[in-house]
């Protein structure tokens, strides 16, 4: 067996694994590197953002199950956008249309959870957590979990990726996920020339800030394009990024894994601008 063959039978262990392996990574350089915070309240805020990784996980792989039949069903009748872009018989063509496309799909995603109050009731705890870092990537509740993995069924059939796109866009989403979590900031300039394209931890920190209008700046997946074509980019110093969400402020209720599940159920209160 070759090792293509093996990735492409186990792709799902090998995401879990690689994705189990850069955040592991990244926490501990920001146990070792990070100041601020004492070791034991960072264990107590990272173990209760890690106890989403098991209401995620087995309604992740059981719904990425009919995502995979779905993209088998477009492969097989040729359907779905990518087939109407000139030239997209070219690996590159494809490759990069696609990827293109499924980044915008997830950009038009994230404002929906952001707009609609029965999914922004969800996605709000992601962000309720008080301290961003690499542990947040995984603060998402189930209910958003089934959401945002149906969404992912929507854009499949919509797109029409063959499975090589889809892994190659979802490693790198995770990889840009994570990395947009973490503590660590880019030096200004250089955050200046790669903030052009991609999503960087200082852009993402500003949709982390807890008071509008910038938690409606920056919802990009992967790319900021779509935040500068859209009118929704935005920038705050790190002295000014406060995070949390200014109606969820309790350390009581959103530092509480059994809380934090039950604030999709309470009344909404918006954030005012």
């Amino acid at each position: 067996m070759t090792i293509t063959q093996f990735l492409d039978r186990h792709r799902d262990a090998v995401q879990v694994v690689l994705y189990a392996f850069i955040i592991s990574s990244l926490w501990l350089m920001e146990v070792c590197f990070s100041s601020g915070i004492s070791v034991k309240k960072r264990w107590q805020h990272n173990k209760t953002n890690f106890l989403f990784i098991f209401t995620a996980l087995p309604i992740q792989l059981l719904l990425t199950t009919i995502v995979l039949i779905i993209l088998s069903w477009t492969n097989a009748h040729h359907w779905g956008l990518i087939n109407y872009i000139p030239g997209h018989h070219n690996k590159w063509v494809y490759y990069i249309s696609l990827f293109m496309l499924l980044d915008l799909c997830e950009y038009i995603y994230h404002v929906v959870m952001h707009k609609i109050d029965p999914l922004w009731k969800f996605h709000l705890v992601h962000h309720s957590d008080l301290h961003v870092d690499v542990s947040t990537t995984v603060r998402e509740h189930p209910g958003e979990t089934c959401v945002r993995t149906c969404c992912l069924m929507l854009w499949v059939f919509i797109c029409g990726p063959a499975i090589g796109v889809l892994v190659l866009r979802q490693t790198f989403q995770s990889l840009f996920n994570i990395l947009a979590h973490t503590e660590f900031r880019l030096p200004q300039r250089v955050n200046k020339i790669i903030g052009l394209v991609f999503i960087t931890p200082n852009l993402h920190h500003v949709h982390h800030h807890y008071q509008l209008p910038h938690t409606d700046r920056n919802y990009g997946d992967v790319l900021s394009i779509w935040d500068r074509l859209f009118g929704t980019f935005g920038e705050l110093e790190q002295e000014d990024t406060r995070f949390g969400i200014d109606t969820h402020m309790d350390k009581n209720v959103n530092g509480r894994f059994v809380n934090i599940l039950k604030i999709p159920f309470q009344k909404l209160e918006r954030p005012q601008k």
